[in-house]
């Protein structure tokens, strides 16, 4: 895709890794950022992939149920362990179904701090 919109959201959230037997198996909390990626082949009629106002709202609709909660127990990780990777999965899939026609999540990165992420490109 020729053209890429790159938002940034944060979110506040408690987790445990289940089964992990380590650390993070023990309840916790991150203070997460996300970056989303939308791509685009042509511009919208304003010459933009889509208003940034629109898109950061539609970002914060998706992670709106995750900000200051405990994960293990918020759909989907009520059933899936709450790990970065599926945390980056699950905000890309709730934006990807929201977004307008022609405009795509190219990738979702989920930081749980400063030096640790995954990447779920769609």
């Amino acid at each position: 895709m020729p053209y890429e919109l790159l938002i940034q959201s944060e979110f506040s959230a408690a987790h445990h890794l289940r089964e992990y037997r380590g650390k993070c198996e023990r309840l916790h909390g991150h203070n997460w950022r996300v970056d989303l990626r939308l791509a685009a082949r042509r511009l919208d009629r304003d010459g933009m992939v889509m208003d940034f106002v629109e898109a950061k709202r539609i970002l914060g609709e998706a992670i709106e149920p995750f900000d200051h909660a405990y994960l293990n127990e918020v759909p989907p990780f009520d059933r899936r362990n709450p790990s970065c990777e599926h945390i980056a999965r699950a905000i890309a899939e709730a934006v990807a179904a929201r977004l307008p026609k022609g405009v795509r999540v190219a990738s979702v990165t989920a930081w749980e701090s400063d030096r640790c992420a995954a990447t779920y490109s769609a």
